[in-house]
């Protein structure tokens, strides 16, 4: 056996090894709606896919936590600044929105559509950790655009905090 296919072999190992490692991205349609006007069920169908091809159950779509990710995304719009605390914190946005239960936030700017930000968050691991988490059984996702453009997203996960206490 000459080295080329130990090599080859090798290589083929290594990738093999590095795919069973990754997580899924399943291809996502384009959604036809702006990223503004995305329907719920276009969110769901979106989140859930990716939910489900990584080997996580489905979420619920909550009103409540969309209502506090719509607060976040146009107060990033409206700052041109991606960031989890603009002067409101998590805790009091999803409040405000009468969500009581344990969250975790994911936020992002710049993408020009709902697949392109579920990729991003796919590939930071503390973004993927929470869109991929099993403690949270319900989201609301929501998208501004600031003056200059950008799109700015923010989805929130929640459940119950019983999880959490248990974990410990």
């Amino acid at each position: 056996m000459t080295s080329l296919p130990r090599r080859s072999l090798l290589l083929l190992g290594v990738s093999a090894a590095l795919a069973a490692c990754s997580t899924t991205i399943p291809v996502l349609p384009k959604t036809a709606s702006s990223p503004e006007n995305l329907s719920d069920a276009e969110i769901m169908l979106a989140i859930n896919a990716v939910r489900r091809a990584n080997g996580a159950a489905a979420w619920t779509y909550s009103i409540a936590l969309e209502n506090a990710a719509r607060s976040q995304a146009r107060l990033m719009a409206s700052k041109d600044t991606m960031s989890h605390n603009l002067g409101v914190t998590l805790r009091e946005r999803v409040t405000a929105a009468g969500y009581i239960g344990a969250v975790g936030e994911n936020v992002a700017k710049g993408y020009k559509d709902l697949p392109g930000a579920i990729q991003g968050w796919m590939e930071s691991a503390g973004h993927r950790s929470t869109l991929l988490n099993g403690k949270f059984v319900e989201f609301g996702l929501a998208a501004a655009r600031s003056k200059s453009g950008k799109v700015y997203w923010a989805m929130i996960a929640g459940g119950s905090f019983a999880p959490w206490l248990s974990a410990s």
